[in-house]
């Protein structure tokens, strides 16, 4: 094994969007950074979730909505989606699985890329093995930052299902086949996401859910209606269902599932999609005193707890403050701009919303479910708010009774709510259900994060005839 050394300002483990915009950040305050990456310089996101999902769900929207009004819903008549124009277009979305691009960014902009696996070996050191055995030895002056990101997690009780070789997130967003029948476990958002996709392509779809309902982190009508549109397309969903044992004769063949009732469903391929455990088993942290495959525990600067210099960082997943991408890039950001003024000897703002704070992850993440209907949600639900012992109280109304909806689609569905701090006047929750409510949530997300009090609000107009004009009747209820 060979081994050789090289100094920088900040290492990056992991090259997703997280690291990749960290890096971004260092380099423009003038500090020299190299970014470790073990697989597709892009990460998760590029090739195995965000951007693959979208493009396989995109086209699932757009047919919808074709057909949900007069005279679209005649030209498109009873026609499918083409799953070869699909899958094609959802091949162009991650660049073929190829990273050239990514990686011409990163040298473009200035940052160095090491291939292989990084892990800690002290305090500011990281050890890279490359595929060849081959060792490189890297040190920071400032700091290390560690964007590993997580990784689906399969429950280890279920006799048969590591040999069973089920699909998870990467499989099902990158299928290069439609298979006849699938099974999908769990009712969470890559649950019910593919659940849509893959059913709008052609599959027969069981969705299993051990629980009692779909979504359980958002507002309980979300995951209603979400059921009832997954049903509506021909989804078997079911509720209250275990799977205990999972069997593929041949490892290549259908999948046999026993369920803890004692049923049996036989599929052509089976989804897992019950939860994220994160990537830091393997990165060298008991080496700094943490322990390996642990969430690594930061304050909001995205600066480890428990390791003494203030040198080692963790954003996105890996921190588990908010497993979206555009979480682990706002704290990014955060995390870019700590590293520059401790570098520069300048003190940190950490205080709400300071420049050093991350504090839209408790405050205001929005994330978006892009199944039909959408769900758009930023904040606080309404159960949340009252454990957290805030004085609330919720506004709900009817999307489709909001003139624009009605011009959007023909017997729009749908359901918006706010959750209204009595006690401060701002809204600190919103939830919207229905077709393209995922345009609606940025506003939502303006007025939870920017804490706009409800009679600023007030006079901010919506224009007519938009679905955003039931932001009147919420802040009517708000206002009482």
């Amino acid at each position: 094994m060979t081994s050789t050394a090289e100094e920088y300002d900040v290492i990056v483990l992991g090259a997703g969007p997280t690291g990749e915009n960290v890096a971004d950040r260092t380099v423009a305050a003038g500090l020299r950074t190299v970014v470790v990456e073990a697989e597709l310089v892009g990460g998760e996101c590029s090739y195995w979730a965000c951007m693959p999902s979208k493009a396989l769900l995109r086209p699932v929207a757009a047919l919808t909505e074709a057909r949900a009004v007069a005279g679209s819903r005649e030209a498109v008549g009873d026609g499918r989606l083409d799953p070869a124009a699909v899958l094609a277009r959802r091949d162009s979305f991650t660049s073929h699985w190829k990273d050239d691009g990514q990686v011409k960014w990163l040298r473009d902009t200035g940052i160095d890329l090491v291939r292989g696996h990084g892990r800690l070996a002290g305090e500011r050191t990281v050890t890279v093995e490359a595929e060849d055995g081959s060792e490189r030895v890297l040190t920071a002056r400032h700091a290390v930052v560690v964007c590993t990101g997580s990784r689906p997690v399969l429950p280890g009780h279920v006799p048969g299902l590591a040999e069973a070789a089920p699909w998870t997130n990467r499989e099902a967003t990158g299928s290069s086949a439609v298979p006849g029948r699938l099974a999908v476990v769990g009712g969470g958002v890559v649950g019910v996401e593919m659940a849509t996709a893959w059913r709008a392509l052609g599959s027969e779809v069981v969705l299993l859910v051990r629980g009692g309902g779909l979504l359980p982190r958002m507002e309980p009508f979300a995951g209603e209606l979400v059921a009832e549109g997954l049903r509506g397309a021909g989804v078997d969903v079911r509720f209250g269902v275990e799977v205990v044992a999972v069997e593929r004769a041949d490892g290549s063949g259908p999948v046999t599932l026993t369920l803890k009732d004692g049923g049996e469903l036989t599929v052509d391929e089976v989804l897992y999609a019950t939860g994220r455990a994160p990537r830091s088993a393997d990165i060298g942290m008991e080496q700094v005193g943490l322990k390996p495959g642990g969430w690594l525990e930061v304050d909001d600067s995205c600066t480890v707890l428990g390791v003494d210099g203030e040198w080692l960082y963790a954003a996105g997943d890996v921190n588990h403050r908010a497993l979206l991408t555009h979480q682990g890039k706002y704290q990014a950001r955060i995390a870019g701009a700590a590293i520059a003024a401790r570098a520069q000897g300048r003190p940190l703002d950490t205080a709400r919303w300071g420049a050093h704070a991350a504090s839209a992850d408790l405050a205001g993440a929005p994330q978006v479910v892009f199944t039909q209907p959408e769900v758009a949600a930023v904040g606080l639900t309404l159960a949340a708010a009252e454990e957290a012992g805030l004085r609330v109280k919720s506004v709900d109304h009817d999307l489709g009774a909001v003139a624009g909806a009605s011009l959007y689609g023909d017997d729009y569905r749908g359901r918006a709510r706010v959750v209204f701090d009595l006690d401060r006047q701002v809204l600190v929750g919103a939830c919207m259900v229905g077709p393209g409510v995922a345009e609606l949530l940025h506003s939502a997300t303006v007025a939870v994060v920017g804490e706009v009090p409800i009679d600023r609000l007030w006079h901010a107009v919506p224009a007519y005839p938009t679905i955003s004009e039931v932001w009147l009747r919420l802040l009517e209820g708000c206002r009482g």
